[in-house]
């Protein structure tokens, strides 16, 4: 696979860390090799929150595995998801504390952030967040430096935080997403999951495997890169 890498300040609307799941616990047993089949990750920003429960009930019945980038403020109050979120062979990751823009705060500031948000988590799951989706996707030297870890972002927007909108966000899923495609969703809001049935069933209907983000980019990502996409190579 080809990573696609970003360099630079990258400020979007809209980290994850990843976590591996106990063996036997993925909706398959099989991980999908995406060299071989045409995958896509979904990933879910900003909780865990009161519709994540409903989410993960959906994708557990469509058999498919996603990326959550989880806020370490959020965890406490909802451990339940968070610990079936590992359970079920999905993957969660650090998406900050309460979700300031990290290019504001000096490296100090950022590595205590992520400290709280990863022991949050660590608490739940029993597994540290080992790479980080910053806040509005806004990247500098001094995150890439403090945070320590790959920096996953995504290629595809569909901006369900504005259009509040399950036709819209359907429509945005399935324009832009590609294979290899990282596709940016928040699962705080409800019209996003009332959308994602018919996400999975278009873009099933396209042939896509859903995988969780460390299985589409591999294992090879580099700490203070930052990451839209993965892309076979021909």
């Amino acid at each position: 696979m080809r990573k696609a890498a970003v360099g630079g300040l990258m400020a979007t609307t809209g980290l994850l860390a990843l976590t591996t799941a106990p063996a036997g616990a993925a909706p398959e047993d099989v991980t999908p090799d995406c060299d071989e089949v045409k995958c896509v990750a979904l990933t879910f920003d900003d909780g865990p929150g009161e519709y994540t429960g409903r989410l993960l009930d959906m994708l557990d019945a469509h058999d498919a595995r996603a990326t959550f980038y989880l806020l370490g403020s959020n965890v406490a109050d909802h451990p339940n998801e968070v610990e079936r979120m590992v359970k079920t062979g999905h993957e969660v990751g650090s998406h900050s504390w309460r979700h300031d823009d990290l290019t504001t705060l000096s490296g100090e500031e950022i590595e205590k952030d992520l400290e709280r948000t990863d022991k949050a988590i660590e608490d739940v799951t029993g597994q540290t967040p080992a790479t980080l989706r910053p806040p509005y996707g806004a990247v500098d030297d001094t995150v890439r430096e403090a945070a320590d870890r790959p920096l996953i972002l995504w290629d595809v927007d569909t901006e369900d935080w504005k259009n509040r909108d399950p036709g819209t966000i359907l429509d945005i899923a399935d324009r832009d997403s590609g294979e290899g495609s990282i596709v940016l969703f928040h699962d705080i809001h409800q019209t996003t999951v009332d959308a994602i049935p018919a996400v999975l069933d278009r873009l099933t209907d396209e042939g896509y495997t859903f995988v969780t983000v460390s299985e589409l980019m591999g294992d090879d990502l580099d700490q203070g890169t930052a990451y839209t996409d993965a892309r076979s190579q021909d």
